[in-house]
C-alpha cells in the first residue's frame, strides 16, 4: 500500500489528485476483471447493487483522500480520516472493553499522526469525506465479503465505479489528456491500482469473512503504527516520544479488542469461517 502511495505522488505532477484516484480505480478494475472473470450472476439483481455500492464507496474514499493530501500534511489527513473506522468500532461496541479499545486506538492514532490543524478548511472537509467513505467501505465490504463472492463482486463494483467516475479524467484540461496518452503514466496507474487497491482490498475481503467489522475497524489502526515501523526500518526515521507512546497505545487497543468476538447478526463470523 505504501509503495502504491509513493507511485501515486509521482503522478500528481501530471494529473490532478482526483484523476490519479480514478486511474488507480481503472487499473485495479482491469486487473480484477482479467483475474476473476465474474459470471453473469454477478452483474444482476441485488448482488449487483451491493457490489456497485461497495465499489463507489471505495472509489470515493480514495478520491477524497487524494484531494485531502494535496491540501493537508499527510499525518493530519490520515488522523482525520481515521474518524471513520474508529466510529465504526465505537458504534459496534458492546462491552466496556470495546470502548476502552476504541479510546486507546484513537489516542494512539492521534499521537502517531501528530495532528496539526493548520491545513486549509477544504482539506479538512476532504479528509472528513474520506473518513465517511472509509466507514462505508467497512460496512459495505463486510456485506460483500460474507455474501460468499467477495472478490468477484469487488471486480464488478470497481468496474462500474470506474465507468461512472471516468468523466473526472477530463476535468484537468488538455494537459491531463496529454498525460493520459503517455504509456508511462498508464503503466504507473496500473501499478498504483495493483499495489494500493488489488492487493490490500483482496486481503481485506479475506479478513472480513473471518472477523467482525468492529474488530476489523480497530485492526485498521495498525496502519499508522506500521508506517512508523517501516519508516524506522527502511528509512531510518526514529520515532519521537509521542509516536512511541502512540504505537504502544494502538498495540494495546488491538490486543484488548481482539480477545473477544463480535456479537450480533451480520457481525459474528459464520460457523464455516470458524472452521
Amino acid at each position: 500500500m505504501y509503495v502504491g502511495a509513493a507511485l501515486a505522488v509521482g503522478l500528481f505532477d501530471a494529473l490532478s489528485p482526483s484523476a490519479v484516484a480514478v486511474l488507480r480505480l481503472l487499473g485495479a478494475a482491469a486487473v480484477l476483471l482479467a483475474w476473476r472473470r465474474p459470471g453473469r450472476a454477478a452483474w444482476r439483481g441485488s448482488r449487483l447493487v451491493r457490489a456497485v455500492a461497495f465499489g463507489l464507496a471505495t472509489a470515493l474514499m480514495n478520491l477524497a483522500f487524494y484531494e485531502a493530501i494535496a491540501r493537508l500534511p499527510l499525518g493530519t489527513a490520515v488522523a482525520v480520516e481515521f474518524v471513520g473506522p474508529v466510529a465504526v468500532a465505537a458504534v459496534a461496541s458492546r462491552r466496556p472493553r470495546d470502548v476502552a479499545a476504541v479510546a486507546l486506538a484513537a489516542l494512539g492514532v492521534a499521537l502517531i499522526a501528530d495532528v496539526r490543524w493548520s491545513g486549509s478548511p477544504s482539506g479538512v472537509l476532504w479528509a472528513l469525506a474520506a473518513a465517511g467513505m472509509w466507514a462505508a467501505y467497512i460496512l459495505l465490504g463486510k456485506r460483500v465479503a460474507t455474501a460468499g463472492n467477495g472478490l468477484d463482486d469487488m471486480a464488478v463494483g470497481f468496474a462500474v465505479a470506474a465507468v461512472v467516475l471516468s468523466p473526472v479524467l477530463l476535468l484537468g484540461g488538455p494537459g491531463s489528456l496529454d498525460a493520459l496518452g503517455d504509456p508511462a503514466v498508464l503503466l504507473l496507474a496500473v501499478g498504483v491500482g495493483v499495489l494500493s487497491s488489488v492487493v490490500p482490498y483482496v486481503l481485506d475481503q479475506l479478513v472480513l469473512r473471518r472477523v467482525g467489522q468492529a474488530r476489523f475497524a480497530v485492526l485498521l489502526a495498525l496502519l499508522p503504527a506500521t508506517a512508523t515501523v517501516v519508516g524506522l526500518v527502511g528509512l531510518g526515521q526514529v520515532p519521537g516520544l509521542l509516536e512511541g507512546l502512540g504505537i504502544v497505545a494502538v498495540i494495546a487497543a488491538v490486543a484488548l479488542r481482539s480477545r473477544d468476538g463480535d456479537a450480533g447478526p451480520g457481525i459474528a463470523a459464520t460457523n464455516a469461517d470458524r472452521r
